[in-house]
Formats: C-alpha cells, structure tokens, sequence
C-alpha cells in the first residue's frame, strides 16, 4: 500500500487528486489531478469538452463560485448524471434554473454559502444525504420527478421549498421525499409545496418555525419521533392518507389544519398550545402528554376520535367529535376534558325480556359512553360504529364507570347529555353495589322517579296512585248498585169516630 492510498478516506471511491494529499476530488484523465488544481490551460480544455446533458463528475472537488459557473456555462444549464458527491461549494452554489437530465448526488457535500435550486429541474431522482449547508438552502420553485433523499442533512440557515414539487405525476409513477433524521436551524417552509409520494419526516428536529400552509400531499405525512422547538404549522394542507405525528415532541404551539386523512398523536408530548382544525378525518390520541391549552375541533364532515386511552391533559376541548366507538376509562385526567356538540353512544331502543328481576326492560333513549356501551354488551346500531374497548381491553367495572361518569359531567355543554351521565352514574353506581340495603334503597329511587331525573317517570306513579286512591273513595262512598227495585212500605188508614145524628154535638166536646 503506497503512502497515497493511506490518508484516503475509506468510504471514499473514486480516484482522488494527486496534486496534495489531501485532496479527495476526482481526478479527471490525462492529468491525475481534479479540476480545481488544474493549471488554467487545462481546466480551459476541460471545460471546452462539456456538452449540454454530457454526464459531470465533480466528486470530492473544491469548487468556487467563478468555477461553477463556468462549468454550468459549459454544459449550458443542461446536466446529466450530475456527481457532486463530497463536494465543497466555497462561494454561493447557483443551480437556478438547471435541468438534471439523470441523477443527481451531493451527498456529503459542504455549501458555504448560499445554497440556491431556485427553479431546478430534476427529471430523475436527486439525493442530499449528510449534505450540511452553513448558510440558506432553497429549492423554491423546483420540481423533483423521481425519489428525493435529504436524509441527515444539516441546513444552519433558512430552508426554503415553497412552490417545489416532490414526485411525478400519480399517472407516471409516485416518488417520495425523504427528510429523515434532518436538522433545521433556521426557518423552514414549505408553503404550497406538492408531494406525490409520501413526504418522510422521521426524526427530524426543526429549531425554529417551520410552516407547510398550502401543501398538498398525495399519500401520507410521516412525522414519527420530529421535535419542533419552535411554532409549527401543519396545514391548511391536504393529506390523502395519514398524518402521523406519534412520538413527537413540540415545546411550541402546534397547528394542525387538515381533512380526509386519519391523524395519529400517539405518545405525542406537546407542552405548547395544540390546536387541530379536522375535517373528515380520524384522530388517535393514545397516549399523548397535552401540558398546554388544547382544542381538537371539527371543521366538517365527521371527525371520529378512536382512541384517548393514557391520554395527559391538563385542557382538552373536543368540539363535535364522534365518540361512540372511543373508550374513555384510559383518561389519567377526565375531568381535563371539555366536550362541546359530540356524538355518543345510545342504549338499544324498546323493551327487552330476560330471566331476571325485573323481567322486562325498556331502554331510554339517553346517551352513554362507549365504555358503559361495551360492559353491557349492547350490539352496534350501524357497521360504522364499533363500541370497544381500548385496543381489545375490557371495559371498567361499574364502580370505575360511575365515578368516570361523574368526573366527565362537568366538562359537558349540553344540559341533557350532563343529566343523561349523572343517571348513567347512579345507574352503574346501582348495578355496581353488592345485593342488600343500598341496591335495594336505589332500585326503589330508579324505579320511582329515575334517580330523581326522569320526571315522567315520577308524574305517572303519581297519576296511578291518583288513579287508585280515586277508586277507593268511590267504593268507600257506598254507591248503590244499578238494577234493584225499590220497596215502598203500605199505608194504614185511620178512622176517627164521627158525631151521630142521635147525639148532639156538644156531648163531645164541642
């Protein structure tokens, strides 16, 4: 092994320069050497030898600004296979406007200044990986046909790719965008910007805002484990599949404005402010830690929530989301939660007959949770609503049901929900006590008024023992039956003497 090869890096491997040991640029044939340590007669030949889309290898080269403008004069803005692998762009990089005819690499490469795709055309795929740009990066404006790879790229100034569009059309094939792991020191948008394919986002940490108003993405939005230092703002934009933001970590606000898609907080820890604008759309908030204000809202459609168990939050408003398949016993915190216009679940409607006591039910229409919902093993009343429990779990006991009932009823808008969890407290609180006294004791109080909420209940046993005691009186009162002939006693006439003809009348007395 000659000296040469020993200070060349490993992973490096092409031909390096023989002019220092240190160079690791391509050496370009016949002179051993890479372009930027050509003598000027010898770069001036290199470079009458471009062609417009003739392939460039520049790899490892140092390149100023003067010598990448020559170069790109060269092949007239027209590349092919582009290699600028661990390349060192000295001066600010302008590749406005440039076509890509192949792929393009930069990947390990170092811009010292300014970084600027402005317009950029890749038609096939371009890759960024471990590329670190001291200054701003943009690539507004550009349009990426196939795969884009920026994975652990390291931008320390603003990060621009408004307007840019990642992918092909959906007809000729999705290309998806990779950011994974990538380190945003200073702003970052993405406002307007289209995506085909899936937009990756894995680990990414952006330490100030970052902002994606108006994009548009063709299949999923994948946020898993990113941490956003400063103010993030995920939409409005349109998401065709999912946004998944499980594992994040936000010391911010976060806004999320989105539709059609489902949305996934799972052990997502947002100590700022969460506020979510859904439309047509699933949310799962398993797990998730909300120190904040937070407010998850429905901006049309149906917004269904399928999962709050392990759910930490101090304020939490749900404004007309769907609830009658979300468990609500893996709440650390219920009475943390504000519920405003949402749909719960409902008891089977009728009268039902069983071998119990008593031996016929009626169900009232009132509404429940889907946790009592699962307890008591009451059907689903249509295929889209599926009342479970946690992932599979059982519901809580009756007991754990009343008091959740309890610390839920503060947090309800409506009167009549609110009533309706004070009668399923004392309902499960009923059903949850041992057979004796006390069962006995609140049987007869749901029995006689429904727990002193069921006015209806209390004024027809008032209307019967009306009734009854009405019935009473009149039978004590001793009305004569109907149909029997009344007896008249006979009369017995009495004759008075009366004075004679013989006798005078003063005999007797006058």
């Amino acid at each position: 092994m000659t000296p040469r090869s020993r200070i060349t890096p490993l992973d490096v491997v092409w031909r390096t320069c023989d002019a220092v040991p240190e160079c690791i640029g391509v050496a370009h044939e016949p002179y051993g050497r890479c372009l930027a340590h050509l003598t000027p007669a010898e770069a001036a030949g290199f470079l009458r030898g471009l062609t417009p889309g003739r392939a460039l290898d520049l790899r490892g080269t140092v390149l100023s600004e003067d010598l990448l403008a020559r170069v790109l004069d060269g092949v007239e803005r027209h590349l092919g296979r582009a290699r600028f692998d661990r390349a060192v762009f000295t001066g600010p990089a302008r590749f406005g406007e440039v076509v890509f005819a192949g792929d393009a690499t930069f990947e390990h490469a170092r811009f010292d200044r300014l970084a600027s795709f402005y317009g950029a055309r890749f038609l096939r795929n371009v890759s960024f990986r471990e590329a670190r740009f001291l200054r701003e990066f943009s690539l507004h404006d550009a349009r990426v046909c196939g795969h884009a790879a920026f994975d652990h790229i390291t931008v320390r100034g603003d990060a621009l790719f408004g307007a840019a569009r990642f992918g092909a059309l959906p007809s000729e094939g999705s290309g998806n965008v990779s950011f994974q792991r990538a380190q945003f020191h200073g702003f970052a948008a993405f406002d307007g910007a289209v995506f085909h394919g899936d937009a990756g986002f894995r680990g990414a940490r952006f330490h100030r805002a970052v902002s994606f108003r108006g994009s548009d993405c063709g299949a999923s939005a994948e946020f898993q484990g990113a941490r956003f230092e400063g103010a993030a703002y995920l939409g409005p934009m349109r998401i065709v599949r999912r946004l998944s933001l499980a594992g994040v970590r936000a010391c911010a606000p976060l806004h999320i404005d989105t539709g059609g898609c489902r949305v996934v907080l799972r052990s997502a820890a947002v100590l700022g402010r969460l506020a979510a604008r859904l439309s047509d759309a699933e949310v799962d908030l398993r797990d998730a830690t909300l120190a904040g204000l937070s407010a998850v809202t429905r901006r049309s459609g149906r917004l269904r929530v399928t999962s709050l168990d392990g759910l930490d939050a101090s304020a939490l408003t749900l404004t007309g989301a769907d609830l009658r398949g979300c468990g609500l016993g893996g709440l650390r915190r219920p009475e943390g939660l504000r519920l405003r216009e949402c749909v719960f679940a409902a008891p089977p409607g009728g009268f039902g007959l069983r071998l119990g006591w008593p031996p016929v039910r009626w169900w009232s229409r009132r509404r429940v949770i889907a946790d009592e919902h699962l307890w008591r093993g009451w059907p689903a009343h249509g295929a889209d609503e599926h009342p479970a429990g946690p992932d599979g779990e059982r519901a809580p006991e009756p007991a754990r049901l009343a008091v959740l009932y309890e610390r839920l009823r503060p947090g309800v808008d409506d009167a009549r929900v609110a009533a309706d969890f004070a009668f399923g407290a004392m309902e499960m609180r009923r059903l949850g006590s041992p057979r004796g006294r006390i069962r006995l004791l609140l049987s007869l109080y749901w029995l006689a008024c429904g727990y002193g909420l069921r006015a209806g209940r209390a004024l027809g046993w008032l209307a019967l023992v009306a009734a009854v005691a009405a019935g009473a009186v009149c039978w004590a009162a001793g009305a004569r039956p109907v149909g029997k002939p009344s007896v008249e006693r006979a009369r017995v006439a009495v004759v008075r003497p009366v004075a004679s003809f013989s006798r005078p009348a003063h005999e007797f007395g006058g």
